[in-house]
């Protein structure tokens, strides 16, 4: 990961990582939590597929990926799924359909620095298969996996991999 060096208080190079959440500075005090981030996922299903993208840049550039992203300020995260699958898959939620299934710590690593995230999963079932214009800046591919022929090592990050090993033995 890399470390930050100047205290944003006082500008010396004296800050100090202390390996897991915080930088301090021991000339003014100050300290900066890398606190977890809130993101969400969703499980777009259809019977027994599931519809996955694929990331189109870093961080894991080319690997499937469940719709979602970020929450953001002052929103929940059920608005974020209607958000994020607005703005990924021009897919609009009826959020009273959103079912929250689990939630996973994940990393997330985004120029050299390791964010913390709690993922929340959600699952979303559509009453048939639809296909979207893809915002080519997120997304380079979005498509149809039958859940028994999804193979985990194709997913992008960790949190959905075990939460992918729990659903598939629920299906």
């Amino acid at each position: 990961m890399k470390i930050l060096e100047y205290c944003p208080d006082c500008g010396k190079k004296s800050l100090n990582w202390d390996g897991e959440k915080k930088w301090s500075c021991p000339i003014c005090h100050f300290n900066l939590y890398n606190n977890v981030a809130g993101a969400v996922a969703v499980v777009i299903r259809h019977n027994d597929e599931v519809y996955l993208t694929r990331r189109v840049r870093d961080p894991k550039k080319g690997k499937l990926d469940l719709a979602g992203g970020f929450v953001d300020p002052k929103e929940s995260a059920e608005e974020a799924c209607k958000r994020e699958l607005f703005e990924e898959l021009q897919l609009t939620v009826d959020m009273s359909k959103l079912k929250y299934l689990t939630s996973l710590p994940n990393v997330y690593q985004y120029k050299e620095i390791d964010y913390h995230t709690i993922d929340l999963f959600y699952e979303y079932h559509v009453p048939e298969k639809f296909e979207v214009n893809l915002e080519a800046s997120e997304i380079s591919e979005a498509v149809w996996i039958p859940l028994k022929g999804l193979h985990l090592e194709d997913l992008a990050f960790d949190s959905q991999k075990t939460f992918f090993e729990g659903y598939l033995k629920n299906i």
